[in-house]
């Protein structure tokens, strides 16, 4: 039976709301199908507005990968700003899609993608919007199957009791695996419910069903055990990791956005994973190894994607773009294609030690020269070892004086506040470090109009990383440590002016920290902020500690729980960790000898250069490190047209 669209009761509320056209949906390469001609029918939804939502690479790859598929459909929902929250509730208009406005309770898979946990609240507000159930239990055969992913689903626990299932890590064929189970199922008249379909995608060992895990507690409100309560579900749950990345190729058919967003470009995965270690990088531990994706395969796809979309620049995206084994003649190659058109190409955040002004010019060379962005993470050389980022203040300096010589007049250096044994010393080096590099620009530029750029975030400990056993630092001594930072800052006379300082108050981490090492007990507190008004946490303006704060003291003391029990409190090896049952691949073990390595501050090299360290995940996983060099070049050599 056919599903009507909600945009007339929509379209007349539109003008009584903020950037209405971010709800219109039409875009350049959106895809609409049939309902009637599809047995299985997907809405994505990346749980924040359009702006920062429509460019996610993760959602925009399942939607083109479950729309090639024949009978399946995919669109997508963005969460909606809280003036059209109002209307959409006094005049009932459910919670819809932006492709062709269908209301989001009427498909089989509500799938979310959450890269932040401060997303949590934002899922609840669809969730009532569309007239689901908020916890899964009273969910009935009519409902959707409410499914989490992306990087903060590797401890979904604070947000089981929401959720039907999860997908960790890659999802391009966990989707289409998903979807052939719940098409089989429904062809057989749904037999069994939906208890059914989601013990068939349990024992497949690859989706975690939260409501069929039992959490067992300690007197103390340790975990003692986690338990599966139905026969033939697996003690412990694998990731998902896709293996030649050349065999997707998306997205091939990118989405342009018809409202300003926060990347207006053209991005291309080029490779995934990371082995460089750094102890604190939840991302570059959860999706090890390492797969390139090979230059003839990125070269493909920035050709069909231009194509496809008409912009012009470029993104050449992974966590540690400039590690790419042929990221030189990557980025020549581009440029030289693409010259007469200019596009311009550019990368995340540079490594300091993997920077070279060959590689900076040919990024540039089709574009504008904007500033440059590298990441220490540690003030002090002594930090840079406890978290393995190994980079010496004597690499900063000579990479900044290189790009400050051929013509960069703007570096920003990014940091953390609140590392393990960080001392107000090693923060306080911060400011010694951009005094030097400010020194050292003015000295190779000749000139004084140069300005360095200090942003500091306040570190999260994560789970599945050798930090996650550590403490964090409370909110009143991360605001104190900047605090003496700024003033050292700007009390320099000669140097201070040039020096940019941007930070985060400790708040927003805290409430990270809570909701990122929590366990099921969180889901009450996620539960009580929601009903209290809490919506788009991510956001400094609609963020509120303070509603954080006294939800979590309304709701926890009676589990014998509090705040700092959850950030604060450092871990023991013992204890059983709230996602000790999902399985990234990496040893525990071996994340604890990285911890105790740290502590000791012993650093590690990257193991796509040098022998195994026994992580774990290349033969718990079946897997194994692909990278390069090909030998090949760009084709065609010719400047396309």
């Amino acid at each position: 039976m056919s599903v009507e669209s909600v945009f007339p009761q929509l379209e007349a509320l539109l003008p009584h709301v903020q950037k209405p056209i971010q709800y219109v949906g039409g875009e350049l390469n959106s895809t609409v199908k049939p309902w009637d001609s599809c047995d299985v029918r997907w809405a994505l939804m990346y749980p924040d507005a359009y702006e920062v939502g429509l460019p996610n690479q993760g959602v925009m790859i399942l939607y083109e990968v479950l729309n090639e598929r024949d009978g399946v459909l995919a669109e997508r929902t963005y969460s909606v700003w809280p003036d059209l929250e109002a209307l959409m509730r006094e005049h009932q208009v459910p919670q819809f899609t932006v492709d062709s406005h269908r209301p989001v309770k009427a498909f089989d898979v509500f799938g979310l993608s959450f890269s932040t946990e401060l997303g949590y609240t934002n899922m609840l507000t669809a969730l009532d919007l569309a007239g689901i159930p908020l916890e899964s239990k009273d969910r009935t055969l009519d409902d959707p199957i409410v499914l989490a992913g992306g990087h903060a689903a590797f401890n979904p626990e604070p947000i089981a009791d929401f959720i039907d299932a999860v997908i960790i890590g890659d999802g391009e064929q966990a989707v289409l695996d998903m979807t052939e189970i719940i098409r089989a199922w429904k062809a057989e008249g749904r037999p069994g419910g939906r208890e059914e379909v989601l013990l068939r995608l349990a024992k497949t060992g690859s989706v975690y069903i939260p409501a069929f895990y039992d959490v067992e507690y300690l007197p103390d409100g340790r975990i003692a055990r986690v338990v599966p309560n139905r026969s033939g579900v697996p003690w412990r749950v694998s990731k998902h990791t896709v293996m030649d990345l050349d065999e997707w190729p998306y997205p091939k058919q990118p989405l342009v956005p018809l409202a300003e967003t926060v990347h207006e470009r053209m991005s291309v995965e080029i490779f995934r994973g990371c082995t460089r270690g750094c102890r604190f990088c939840q991302a570059g531990m959860i999706t090890r190894p390492v797969r390139e994706r090979s230059i003839t395969g990125i070269g493909d796809m920035v050709e069909k994607g231009l194509k496809a979309t008409g912009f012009e620049e470029v993104g050449l995206l992974s966590l540690s773009s400039a590690d790419h084994s042929e990221i030189a003649d990557v980025a020549k190659g581009l440029a030289d294609r693409y010259e007469e058109d200019k596009i311009g190409l550019s990368l995340p955040s540079t490594r300091v030690d993997a920077f070279n002004v060959d590689l900076a010019n040919e990024l540039t060379r089709n574009g504008r020269r904007s500033g440059l962005t590298f990441a220490p993470e540690g003030g002090s050389e002594r930090m840079r070892k406890v978290i393995n980022k190994m980079v010496s203040e004597e690499d900063l300096i000579r990479t900044v004086s290189t790009a400050y010589g051929n013509g960069w007049r703007q570096v920003k250096l990014y940091f953390m506040c609140g590392l393990p044994t960080e001392t107000d010393d090693d923060v306080l080096q911060i400011a010694d470090m951009a005094t030097k590099v400010i020194q050292k620009g003015r000295e190779v530029s000749g000139s004084n109009d140069i300005r360095c750029t200090v942003s500091i975030g306040g570190f999260v400990p994560k789970p599945h990383t050798p930090f996650q056993w550590a403490p964090q630092l409370s909110s009143e001594e991360t605001d104190a440590r900047l605090a003496k930072l700024r003033d050292k800052i700007r009390g320099d006379k000669k140097y201070g002016r040039s020096i940019g300082f941007r930070y985060h108050d400790g708040k927003p981490g805290i409430v990270e920290g809570l909701l990122s090492r929590g366990d099921r007990r969180i889901g009450a507190v996620i539960r009580a902020v929601y009903e209290d008004g809490g919506r788009f946490d991510g956001w400094r303006e609609h963020f509120s500690y303070e509603r954080w704060m006294r939800c979590a003291d309304k709701t926890l003391p009676e589990m014998g729980v509090d705040v700092d029990w959850y950030t604060t409190r450092e871990r023991t090896y013992e204890e059983v960790l709230p996602w000790d049952h999902l399985d990234s691949g990496l040893d525990k073990d071996w994340l604890w000898e990285d911890w105790q390595d740290s502590l000791d501050e012993t650093e590690v090299e990257d193991c796509r250069w040098t022998p195994c360290f026994d992580c774990g995940v290349c033969p718990a996983m079946q897997t194994e490190i692909q990278i390069g060099p090909t030998g090949k070049k760009l084709l065609p050599l010719t400047v396309v047209k």
